[in-house]
């Protein structure tokens, strides 16, 4: 009998230890904010008490109850043993889009973790070995009981246990951050950070691009843009590479603060703001809120820095007239090159074109009259911006105006983002993945629409973190994706309503229009449906805390 307690403990103490690993991927998307994460949590009841450990405790418990025999007697025990066996053993993801990274934190973190749930199981073992037998199914339903209730606080030890590791991370990321510091100090890099709601990352792309044509330069991989990115950037590829110049370094926010601490690191010399825009709205609350803190990598530059700013964002254009600092350069695809405002942007686009071979434009210099034509590779006019802010830094290091336009000429998308491919079977496929805005999801579709033959697919799961406008900028999707579309497939029926609801108040046919949990479901449907010389245009594809 006591043997058969201790398994009943045991099975579902593994269970709890397998729920905890299973967490922790999302505890890790969450970045460990443990807030964010336990919202997550409590916002669906299947996410907080999954259905299989509830019934398998519920049926098992009441069954070793009214099923008890003679008192010593295994039958109740063995049937809590059964039960949780069941719903121990883990559901089955419907998709694993990222899977949970075992880094030496979360090793850490889960450790801490196991270790709580261990503590707690032992503990459960001593109260139950400590109640009478005379009555079988009293300690068999409690240690079931308490089993069940260690799968279900599994999300509370993790947090808890990353809460327990908090000194130790600060220790190791102190020594990190000062390990980064040396690097940098020794290497002696000219530092351009760049910031941005949207278009931070293509504008690393490119920038980087085109400073290599002349010079050698770094930029942070991939959206490496936390503290901790840069800092491993820094250490992992600075480190061994001292022949670099200049160092590119991609700074993102989610709360006040982030990019101040980044550029008390990195001392950037030449800073660029790209959008300010309602991306992560619901973390920040205001638009202004996010201004400021995209403002923080402005008032980092020392008084004879560079700051380079998106002219055509009100919001950035307030920070370029702030006057710091004195050497401040705007760029413009709006403003007329014959028709500059007195201190009004340096560079400026104009005869834009687009075509599915890319961008065209000319690009004036309005402080020397200089004009060169731009040709390059990429889609979506959005690019025109990110191409001229790289332009602006390039032009202040001595890139003639002629050498960038060859550089540019050769510019390639960064990852998941507007690349386009014709596959061998004849289907285009537009994969504009990363992450969706309100201004990039209009240019995305635009170049959807650019494709005349066949059907015109568009796969999403909307936006997210748009806060108060998250609803009426999802319609809006919905609404401008029947322009440009012959067929949608929405991702995920909760989140992508004021998607669908956007199609159909205009008249999108409703048999055109499908909806998958899934996005694996969604490729499967193109897969079978699409043929040669249609286009399928990946917009967004949420991380799996929004997956239904």
């Amino acid at each position: 009998m006591t043997v058969l307690l201790f398994l009943i403990l045991l099975v579902w103490l593994i269970g709890a230890c397998l729920r905890i690993v299973r967490q922790a991927r999302f505890y890790q998307i969450e970045e460990y904010m443990s807030g964010r994460y336990l919202r997550w949590l409590l916002a669906q009841r299947y996410r907080w008490l999954p259905g299989r450990p509830f019934l398998a405790w519920f049926v098992g418990a009441g069954l070793a109850f009214f099923l008890a025999e003679a008192p010593g007697s295994p039958l109740p025990a063995i049937i809590a043993l059964l039960a949780a066996g069941i719903g121990a053993y883990p559901e089955r993801d419907k998709e694993v889009k990222k899977a949970l990274k075992f880094t030496d934190r979360v090793k850490r973190m889960l450790a801490a973790a196991f270790v709580l749930a261990v503590a707690l199981a032992l503990a459960g073992a001593a109260l139950v070995l400590s109640l009478p037998t005379d009555s079988p199914e009293i300690p068999a339903v409690i240690a079931a009981s308490m089993g069940f209730a260690l799968v279900i606080a599994a999300p509370l030890l993790l947090v808890t246990g990353n809460l327990l590791m908090t000194p130790v991370e600060a220790l190791l990321r102190a020594r990190f951050e000062a390990q980064a510091r040396a690097v940098l100090a020794e290497a002696n890099l000219t530092v351009i950070g760049i910031t941005g709601s949207y278009g931070k990352t293509s504008t690393k792309t490119y920038l980087a691009h085109i400073l290599n044509s002349r010079y050698k330069a770094y930029p942070t991989p991939k959206s490496y843009n936390t503290l901790m990115g840069v800092c491993i950037a820094i250490n992992n590829d600075i480190a061994n590479n001292r022949s670099l110049e200049y160092f590119i370094a991609e700074m993102g926010a989610y709360i006040p603060g982030e990019i101040e601490r980044i550029c008390d690191l990195t001392h950037p010399s030449i800073s660029i703001v790209v959008e300010v825009g309602p991306q992560h709205l619901e973390r920040f609350g205001t638009l202004e809120n996010i201004a400021s803190a995209k403002y923080e990598i402005i008032r980092a530059l020392p008084p004879d820095g560079v700051g380079v700013f998106n002219w055509d964002n009100p919001y950035v254009r307030a920070m370029y007239e702030r006057g710091y600092p004195q050497t401040r350069i705007a760029v413009s695809r709006a403003v007329d090159p014959a028709q500059v405002p007195a201190d009004g942007p340096r560079l400026i686009a104009s005869n834009v074109e687009e075509s599915l071979n890319g961008l065209s434009f000319t690009v004036t210099d309005t402080h020397s009259n200089q004009r060169e034509d731009f040709q390059t590779p990429l889609l979506g006019q959005h690019n025109v911006t990110n191409v001229l802010l790289a332009t602006a830094v390039a032009l202040h290091e001595g890139v003639p105006l002629k050498d960038v336009a060859r550089a540019v000429r050769s510019l390639q998308p960064a990852e998941s983002r507007l690349v386009r491919n014709v596959l061998p079977e004849g289907i285009t496929v537009i994969n504009d993945a990363y992450s969706a805005n309100p201004v990039g999801v209009v240019h995305a579709l635009r170049v959807l629409g650019m494709h005349q033959t066949g059907k015109r697919l568009l796969i999403t799961p909307g936006m997210v973190e748009l806060g108060p406008l998250m609803e009426s900028e999802n319609r809006k999707l919905g609404e401008i994706a029947a322009q440009y579309a012959t067929d949608v497939i929405l991702v995920g029926a909760r989140q992508t309503d004021a998607v669908k609801q956007g199609l159909l108040n205009v008249g999108f046919p409703a048999e055109r229009l499908h909806i998958t949990a899934t996005l694996a479901e969604a490729v499967e449907w193109y897969q079978t449906n699409l043929q040669t010389g249609d286009t399928v245009l990946f917009l967004n594809d949420l991380p799996d805390v929004y997956a239904s």
